[in-house]
C-alpha cells in the first residue's frame, strides 16, 4: 500500500504553503494522480517526487513554468540530480542554496556544496558560496529574529560536507600533523572544518581538537607532537584569550601559531601571526609545513 499525504502534510514536507499546492495543481498539473472530482487531495509518492522537482528547479531560478514542465515529466524518485541544474553565474548558485536552506532542503544543499568544491575547490566554494549564503542567513536572522533554525541546519551540512572532505592521507607532505582547535569556551567550529578540507587537499594532516579546547589539551598535544603550526579560532572575545598562545609549553622546532576568528584583539596578539579568510590560514600553514 503506498502512502497517501494530505495537501497540509505534503506543504509541511517541501517547505511550502498549502495555497501554493493548490496554485501549482490548478496552473500546472501538478495534482494528485488519481483525485476524484469532489475528494479530498491525497498525493502518493510519485506525487511527492514531482513536487520535490518542482521546488527545487524553483529554488535554483528557473521559471515556475519551465519547472512544471520538467517536474511532469519526471519519472524517478524525489531525487533531481544536481549535475540536471547549470547556474551560470555564482549568485545564482549562492541563490538557490540560501532559498534551499529556508526551504530545509538538505539534499539539495549538501549535493550542490559537494559538487562545486570537486570542481572548484574548498576555498573557492568556501568564499564564494558557503560564506555569502551564511552572511544572507544571519541577516535574515538579526532583522527578523526568526530562522535560527536554517542557520543550524546548514551549520550542520556544512560541517559534513567538510569532514566528508578531510581525508587522512598515507602520504601527507607534513611529518608532524598541525594543530586546530577552538580555544576556551569556543562553540564555533564551521571555519575549522573549511580549514581541515582545504588543508586535506593540499595533503597537509592534522590533528583536529574542535570546539572548546582548554589550555591542558593544547599543551599536552604541543608536548607530545610538536606541530609545525597551531592554528586557534576565536570567534567571541571572551574566548579569545592571549594565554592560550602565550602559555603554550616551549618546543624545538618553534610552532608558527595563527589566530583566526572576529574574537581575537589585535594589540593582544602583535608576536603571533592572524588571518582574515581561510587562503590566509592556508598560506601561513602551509608555510610552517614548507611548501
Amino acid at each position: 500500500m503506498e502512502e497517501l499525504l494530505t495537501v497540509a502534510a505534503v506543504a509541511r514536507r517541501l517547505g511550502i504553503a498549502p495555497a501554493t499546492l493548490r496554485t501549482w495543481d490548478r496552473r500546472y498539473g501538478l495534482g494528485p494522480t488519481d483525485h476524484a472530482e469532489g475528494a479530498h487531495r491525497k498525493y502518493g509518492p510519485r506525487d511527492v517526487a514531482r513536487l520535490m522537482v518542482m521546488r527545487r528547479l524553483i529554488a535554483s531560478g528557473v521559471s515556475a513554468s519551465d519547472a512544471a514542465e520538467t517536474a511532469l515529466e519526471h519519472k524517478g524518485g524525489a531525487t533531481l540530480r544536481v549535475t540536471e541544474l547549470k547556474f551560470e553565474e555564482r549568485s545564482d548558485l549562492v541563490n538557490a542554496i540560501y532559498r534551499s536552506a529556508v526551504a530545509l532542503d538538505r539534499e539539495f544543499i549538501a549535493s550542490s556544496l559537494t559538487k562545486d568544491i570537486k570542481k572548484n575547490g574548498v576555498i573557492r566554494t568556501w568564499q564564494e558560496v558557503i560564506v555569502p549564503v551564511l552572511i544572507m542567513v544571519g541577516d535574515d536572522w538579526a532583522k527578523s529574529g526568526e530562522g535560527i533554525e536554517v542557520e543550524h541546519l546548514l551549520t550542520e551540512i556544512i560541517t559534513n560536507v567538510m569532514r566528508e572532505k578531510t581525508n587522512i592521507t598515507s602520504q601527507p607532505v607534513n611529518a608532524r600533523p598541525v594543530l586546530l582547535a577552538s580555544v576556551g569556551e569556543e562553540m564555533h567550529s564551521l571555519a575549522l572544518h573549511a580549514l581541515a578540507a582545504a588543508l586535506s587537499e593540499k595533503k597537509i594532516d592534522c590533528f583536529f581538537l574542535g570546539t572548546r579546547t582548554p589550555l591542558e589539551a593544547l599543551s599536552a598535544v604541543v608536548t607530545r607532537s610538536a606541530p609545525p603550526a597551531i592554528f586557534l579560532w576565536a570567534q567571541l572575545p571572551i574566548n579569545a584569550k592571549p594565554k592560550f598562545f602565550n602559555d603554550l609549553p616551549s618546543v624545538r622546532p618553534s610552532p608558527r601559531v595563527v589566530l583566526g576568528g572576529p574574537g581575537w584583539n589585535e594589540k593582544d596578539c602583535s608576536k603571533v601571526a592572524m588571518v582574515h579568510d581561510l587562503p590566509s590560514a592556508c598560506l601561513e600553514i602551509e608555510r610552517a609545513v614548507g611548501l
